[in-house]
C-alpha cells in the first residue's frame, strides 16, 4: 500500500507557532530535508522560506557529518535529544560563517526531528545585555539613595552658610560663607541631575524618530555652526511609535553632543562629521523579548574614539572621558532608552564611534 503524501506542514499552525521564536528552529526528515524552517531561520540565512525548504539542512553546514551522525541517532531513539557545536553558511555563496549551538529533539511525528540553532554570538549578546540590564538598575538605585543621602545635609549646610553669612562683618569672611553658598548649590544641581530621570513622568504620546533626529541635528548645528557637518541618512518607512519625545531628544542629544564635543580637534579643522541613520530591524532580541521590528538609530562620528581605559564604564554614571564633563549623558541616555524597553550599545575605534540605540516597534 502506498504511503499517503505527507501535507505541507509551512502553514500548519502547529509549525507557524515556532516563528515567533528568537532562535532558528527546522523540522527535519532523517536525510536533512527541511520540512518547516522558521522565521528567524530564514531571517538569519537571508534566503526565503521557499529555497530553504528546496533544499537539505545539512546543505547549510560546513561540516554537515556531525549533524548527520546526531538526527540519525536521535531518529533511531538513541538520544531523546543530542546538541553539539557547527558552523552554519549564510547566503547564496555561502562566505559568511556563523557559529551556532544545536540542539536536535525528537518529535512525536514518526521520521522527523526538530533541529534548533542558537547563534553563539547572540547568546553571548543577550547575557551582556542581561548584565547591562542588571548594572543600570543597580545604579539607578545607587544615585537615588545617595543622591537623597547627600541632599538633606546639604540644604543644612547652605542654610547655616547663609545664616553665618548675615551675622559676620568681615569682608574676608563673606567671601568664605560665599563659597560655601555656590558650592552647595553646585552639588544641589549635581544631584537634581542625578534624580530627574526618576522625577519627571513617562509621558507617552506618538514620536516620529526622524523629527527626533531633526530637532537634535538642529540644536547641535546652533552650537557649532561651523567646521561640523550632520549628515541624515534616514529611512522614511519607519512608522510612528509611542513614547516620551522629550526623553528620546534628551537622550539622542547627550550622545551627538558628546560627540561634537569629542570632534574639537576636527572642528577647527573642517571636516568633523556627526551621521544620524535610522533603519529598521527585524527579528530583534532586547533582554528576554523577541520582537518582530524595531527601530535601529545609529548616531556615528569620525572623531578620536572612547578612551579604551573607560569604554566598558561609559554608561556607568559620573564616568567621562573629558576633563570637566559630569559623566551624566550617556547614564541619563541609557536611562530614557530603557524605559523605551530598548537598549544601547557603543562601538568605537579610532576615526570611528557609533552609538547604536534599539527600540521596539508595534
Amino acid at each position: 500500500m502506498k504511503a499517503a503524501a505527507a501535507p505541507e506542514p509551512s502553514n500548519a499552525p502547529v509549525f507557524t507557532a515556532l516563528d515567533h521564536l528568537a532562535t532558528m528552529v527546522a523540522i527535519v526528515q532523517p536525510d536533512g530535508r527541511c520540512m518547516f524552517a522558521n522565521a528567524a531561520f530564514e531571517h538569519v540565512l537571508g534566503l526565503s522560506r521557499r529555497s530553504v525548504l528546496r533544499g537539505s539542512l545539512f546543505d547549510w553546514f560546513v561540516d554537515p557529518q556531525p549533524l548527520r551522525d546526531t538526527v540519525a541517532a536521535v531518529v533511531r531513539n538513541d538520544y531523546a535529544t543530542s546538541r553539539l557545536e557547527a558552523q552554519l553558511k549564510r547566503g547564496s555563496v555561502h562566505g559568511d560563517l556563523l557559529p551556532v549551538h544545536v540542539i536536535v529533539n525528537q518529535m512525536e511525528r514518526a521520521n522527523a526531528v526538530v533541529v534548533e540553532l542558537v547563534e553563539i554570538e547572540q547568546q553571548t549578546r543577550q547575557d551582556r545585555e542581561e548584565r547591562a540590564l542588571d548594572q543600570a538598575q543597580a545604579n539607578k538605585e545607587l544615585i537615588r539613595n545617595l543622591a537623597h543621602e547627600i541632599k538633606n545635609p546639604l540644604g543644612g549646610i547652605r542654610g547655616a552658610a547663609q545664616l553665618l553669612e548675615m551675622e559676620v562683618e568681615s569682608k574676608a569672611l563673606t567671601e568664605y560663607t560665599q563659597v560655601i553658598i555656590q558650592e552647595a548649590d553646585r552639588l544641589q544641581s549635581l544631584v537634581d541631575r542625578l534624580l530627574a530621570p526618576h522625577r519627571k513622568p513617562h509621558v507617552v504620546s506618538d514620536v516620529n524618530i526622524h523629527e527626533v533626529c531633526e530637532r537634535v541635528r538642529s540644536l547641535i548645528l546652533a552650537e557649532f555652526p561651523r567646521g561640523l557637518t550632520v549628515e541624515r541618512d534616514y529611512d522614511i518607512s519607519i512608522p510612528d511609535f509611542r513614547g516620551d519625545r522629550e526623553q528620546l531628544i534628551q537622550a539622542v542629544l547627550n550622545i551627538a553632543h558628546n560627540a561634537a564635543q569629542a570632534l574639537a580637534e576636527r572642528i577647527t579643522i573642517g571636516d568633523a562629521r556627526i551621521t544620524l541613520r535610522t533603519r529598521i530591524a527585524r527579528q530583534v532580541t532586547l533582554g528576554k523579548q523577541r520582537w518582530r521590528l524595531a527601530l535601529d538609530l545609529h548616531i556615528e562620528d569620525n572623531g578620536p574614539g572612547v578612551p579604551e581605559s573607560i569604554r566598558d564604564r561609559i554608561f556607568y554614571p559620573l564616568v567621562s572621558g573629558r576633563d570637566g564633563g559630569s559623566g551624566l549623558g550617556l547614564t541619563l541616555a541609557q536611562t530614557f532608552v530603557q524605559q523605551h524597553q530598548g537598549m544601547i550599545e557603543c562601538e568605537s575605534i579610532p576615526g570611528k564611534t557609533t552609538f547604536k540605540i534599539v527600540i521596539p516597534l508595534p
